[in-house]
Formats: structure tokens, C-alpha cells, sequence
């Protein structure tokens, strides 16, 4: 199962996000949840990137299936869009394929 912690202010601006595991919905190397999973996550984190100046601190831990992002300073709207729009793609993935693959919780920081 991939468990996913989702951090958040008081005013509920997403700060960060982690997840680790793996879905074992099939084989490894093998399986669609991981590997979308690994897509959303890089792709919010390569548009961050490319289009803010929003600084922020990120780790892959492939072998564990791990994933780790936290804006380090202020969060732009357009950071806000993507970080909102990579929880959209994952609690659609858990929606399609079952919460048995994926676990999302919420935390305040």
C-alpha cells in the first residue's frame, strides 16, 4: 500500500507532501498505480520548479517507493494550483483503482 501524508497549515494551504510503499496492485516494475503515482509527484515537482521561483526541498527514494516535497518558504498560487492538482490525480487513482492501494491522510504543520 502506498501511504500518502498530505501537510497543511491552519488555513489549509498544502505545505508538503509525502508518500512511501508500494501499491502492489502488480508485479514490480510492472505495476500502473506506482507508476503513476511516480508521474504526478515528478511532475508537480519538475513544474514547481520550472514555474515558480518558490523554493522548496525534495527527495525520490525509488527503491521504497518514496517520495518527499515541503515548500520551504512562501507558496505561490501557482504552486497552490499544482500541489492542489497532484492530490486531485492521487485521490482519483485511490478512487478508480480502491483504497487498499492508496492511503491518504491529512496532517497540520
Amino acid at each position: 500500500m502506498i501511504h500518502v501524508t498530505v501537510f497543511r497549515d491552519s488555513s489549509r494551504l498544502v505545505k508538503g507532501i509525502e508518500y512511501k510503499g508500494h501499491a502492489g496492485y502488480a508485479e514490480y516494475g510492472q505495476d500502473i498505480i506506482c507508476s503513476a503515482m511516480s508521474a504526478l509527484a515528478l511532475n508537480m515537482a519538475n513544474s514547481v520548479e520550472a514555474f515558480t521561483d518558490d523554493p522548496f526541498d525534495g527527495q525520490i527514494d525509488e527503491e521504497k517507493g518514496g517520495f518527499t516535497f515541503h515548500f520551504t518558504g512562501t507558496v505561490s498560487r501557482e504552486s497552490k494550483l499544482l500541489m492542489d492538482s497532484l492530490i486531485l490525480g492521487i485521490t482519483n487513482i485511490r478512487e478508480a483503482y480502491g483504497n487498499e492501494y492508496i492511503n491518504i491522510r491529512y496532517r497540520e504543520v
